[in-house]
């Protein structure tokens, strides 16, 4: 049996070389990061991305079979980006556990204040647009929240082992709540080309845990 028969053909144009389909591929899903966490996923067309980068439709189709297959693609490597973020803050343990989730706040700040607060989370972003998007997004956003959740809460676990926040805080709702409120300050930051939201809902967060 031949390699034909064994693997499928892809549509689209093939690359000439297998370093030139990673470069390719990467090329792509770097510009749909960029585009989209600016703009909204139905707002996005391919050509748009393709247009940044140059590859032909031809191709694209070489590497996802539709425009949700890319969108999928998107959102797992943004979890991945994204919980390397989280680990490389919460695993610093020169810092106290505190500390360390302050870090990542003031680190994300500077990080949408370095874009003109122009570009937002993915996540987030494809959680505002749900009611639209292909219905196979809803789990795959939901378990990288989940992801998100699990890190903070372990954070604040550690937090409140050292006494630095309130005994009667419960951690898992805390990590909830603190993914609830910043996605939300990051679209306001985001409306509002400001850093305001996001440091007014990290004041609020942080007494918040002081209290209990």
């Amino acid at each position: 049996m031949t390699t034909e028969h064994i693997i499928p053909r892809r549509r689209g144009r093939p690359p000439k070389r297998p370093e030139q389909s990673l470069q390719t591929r990467e090329l792509l899903l770097r510009a749909g990061l960029e585009v989209l966490t600016e703009k909204g996923f139905s707002a996005t067309g391919i050509d748009e991305i393709l247009k940044r980068v140059g590859v032909p439709k031809g191709s694209f189709y070489h590497y996802f079979d539709s425009k949700e297959a890319f969108g999928a693609a998107l959102i797992e490597r943004y979890a991945l980006y994204f919980a390397a973020k989280l680990d490389r803050h919460f695993g610093d343990l020169s810092k106290p556990a505190l500390e360390r989730l302050k870090s990542f706040v003031e680190d994300a700040g500077h990080g949408m204040a370095r874009h003109d607060f122009r570009r937002g989370c993915l996540i987030g972003n494809l959680g505002q647009e749900m009611g639209s998007l292909p219905e196979s997004f809803r789990a795959q956003l939901a378990a990288v929240f989940g992801d998100w959740q699990r890190r903070v809460a372990d954070c604040l676990e550690a937090a409140r082992s050292a006494g630095e926040v309130s005994a009667a805080v419960d951690c898992e709702r805390s990590a909830a709540y603190f993914w609830i409120g910043w996605e939300g300050a990051v679209l306001r930051a985001k409306l509002e080309r400001a850093p305001e939201p996001l440091e007014i809902f990290a004041d609020g967060f942080f007494a918040g845990l002081r209290t209990g």
